[in-house]
């Protein structure tokens, strides 16, 4: 495989892993929001508990269980987001993979690996222990 082609496959790889952080922010993102109202449902009841009904009234109307972007809920955001944007482009990235590397992933960093590591060292080895154990022969 040229150089250039792991190249871009290593773009696609980076590319793909700003999406999995960006799916990573957007659960986080859900989930504060939930704990969120939540908590001020908790909120609008110790404010009707210490004798402050309108209020705990208006804020269960209004804010308690909104929508947070019109007709949806963060659980729809991340419904849609995972069934469009990222499901599409985890198929591209697949597509590619498969097209031009048998599906093997990360071969810009495999390569970088072995640029970098210092053969025979501990703690440098080209692959994981549970694979090759003291009993096998050297990989470097």
């Amino acid at each position: 495989m040229s150089d250039e082609t792991v190249k871009a496959l290593g773009k696609l790889s980076e590319a793909l892993e700003v999406v999995e952080h960006a799916r990573g922010l957007l659960y986080g993102f859900h989930r504060l929001t939930g704990k969120a109202d939540l908590a001020l449902g908790e909120a609008a009841t110790l404010l009707q508990d210490a004798g402050h009904e309108d209020l705990a009234t208006d804020i269960r109307q209004q804010m308690v269980g909104r929508n947070v972007i019109h007709g949806r809920w963060t659980f729809q955001l991340i419904e849609e987001y995972d069934d469009g944007y990222y499901a599409d482009f985890k198929a591209a990235e697949q597509r590619a993979r498969n097209l031009l590397a048998d599906g093997k992933r990360h071969l810009f960093e495999a390569e970088m690996k072995e640029e970098r590591r210092t053969h025979g060292k501990t703690h440098h080895e080209a692959v994981p222990w549970k694979e090759h154990g003291p009993w096998a022969a050297s990989t470097d």
